[in-house]
């Protein structure tokens, strides 16, 4: 029998679900859909969009905190984060004040130079610093440091090439694309073998919904959500978004989740 893509079976579970609440607990189990074990298929990968950047990912039992801001009370809900990523130093990235709550003594931190800068010194013990390019073994994942940077002349001043982080996150062969503040760099072009992308879309700030489906279409993720995708004018039209992608390419399946549930495009 020819393999199907991995994420396949768990993605049908969701493909058709409202966009509402009732989205924020997805899970994608990260194994091949033919012939896996009860075992294997209870390694998690789960998607818990929060808000905007903010995300909160499971992964083969570990809780992966993904740019939190908000304070305590909006991560109620989940574990404790073993694992904290900070892509940039801008407070939809960053809030010390969160971080300071919700990490535990085992909690591991990883962040660009420029967000360490940011931190008390009491969080000097608790840090792994990337810069792009670095990678490092952190529990049992292997996290890369990607550029994230913005290219239009008029949107220079929002994202310096170098300062900030976009990661590739990967575990037992498996690789996951957290773009950060990004337009449709060559950097992200060039990805190879992403199972699963977060891709941002809003303006002035990052890029179009053409930028991104162009970049998605270049580096060919099994998976992409579309996420950070409000700018001033209200929210990127994400439906336009997969249809360019599909339009272009069908095997890639997009899942758009509700980052906004409290606010209306």
């Amino acid at each position: 029998m020819r393999n199907i893509p991995f994420f396949l079976a768990a993605t049908l579970m969701i493909i058709g679900c409202k966009n509402d609440t009732k989205n924020l607990e997805t899970e994608t189990p990260l194994t091949d859909s033919t012939s896996v074990s009860q075992t294997e298929i209870k390694r998690e990968f789960k998607v818990n969009p929060v808000s905007h950047a903010t995300m909160v990912l499971t992964w083969d039992g570990k809780t992966i905190y993904v740019d939190p801001v908000g304070g305590a009370e909006v991560f109620s809900k989940f574990k404790k984060p073993d694992l904290i990523l900070v892509t940039d130093i801008h407070g939809d990235h960053l809030n010390v004040e969160t971080l300071e709550a919700i990490m535990t003594p085992e909690t591991q931190l990883v962040v660009p130079l420029a967000v360490s800068k940011e931190l008390p010194n009491g969080f000097t013990n608790k840090v792994a610093i990337l810069s792009n390019g670095n990678s490092r073994e952190i529990l049992g994942f292997n996290i890369e440091a990607v550029p994230m940077y913005n290219l239009r002349e008029e949107a220079l001043k929002f994202h310096e090439k170098g300062r900030g982080n976009g990661y590739v996150i990967q575990r037992n062969g498996r690789r996951v694309y957290i773009s950060g503040d990004t337009e449709d760099i060559p950097e992200m072009r060039g990805l190879q073998n992403i199972d699963v992308a977060f891709v941002c879309m809003n303006l002035p700030y990052t890029m179009t919904v053409e930028q991104a489906a162009d970049a998605v279409l270049a580096f060919q993720p099994k998976l992409v959500y579309p996420y950070h995708y409000r700018g001033t004018d209200g929210l990127s039209d994400v439906a336009k978004f997969k249809e360019l992608v599909h339009q272009e390419n069908p095997s890639i399946i997009v899942n758009q989740l509700n980052w906004y549930p409290n606010q209306e495009k």
